[in-house]
């Protein structure tokens, strides 16, 4: 036990990060990362999954986008990794479900009445639809502004 937490300081990550090493952020939610030290960039592994917006320099938002993982990497100015985690996007408020056509598979979310077609690979159309969910995504922004 001496031995992981001594590493995980000599490399910069604080001793949850070390033993959490994810964040979990419901999609259409956001939230708040904190790095054990000050950081200069950040970027998300797959932007279709997730999204992150720098704070300041210890803090960034990560805001779950669609179901799936993915991992965010810091650096600090001089290009040092300060921080790798994954993110999960898991869906909570409902159920998921996965239809079967033959070989073709549409994966289905469902919350209440209605369920929507959330696209993970070996989907039918995956890359189709992720297109869609982009555009919704982006149509949100637009409109908040």
């Amino acid at each position: 036990m001496r031995l992981t937490i001594a590493t995980a300081f000599v490399f910069g990550l604080s001793v949850s990060q070390a033993f959490a090493g994810t964040v979990s952020v419901p999609m259409d939610e956001v939230r708040t990362v904190t790095f054990p030290r000050p950081v200069a960039t950040v970027y998300m592994g797959n932007s279709t999954i997730a999204d992150v917006n720098l704070i300041d320099s210890r803090h960034a938002f990560v805001l779950g986008k669609v179901f799936g993982t993915t991992n965010l990497i810091a650096l600090d100015s001089s290009g040092h990794e300060v921080s790798n985690v994954y993110v999960a996007v898991p869906e909570t408020r409902g159920s998921t479900v996965t239809v079967f056509h033959g070989v073709q598979q549409v994966t289905m979310s469902c919350g209440g009445p209605r369920c929507n077609v959330s696209p993970v690979p070996g989907d039918a159309g995956y890359k189709d639809r992720i297109g869609d969910v982009e555009a919704h995504h982006e149509l949100g922004a637009k409109q908040a502004q």
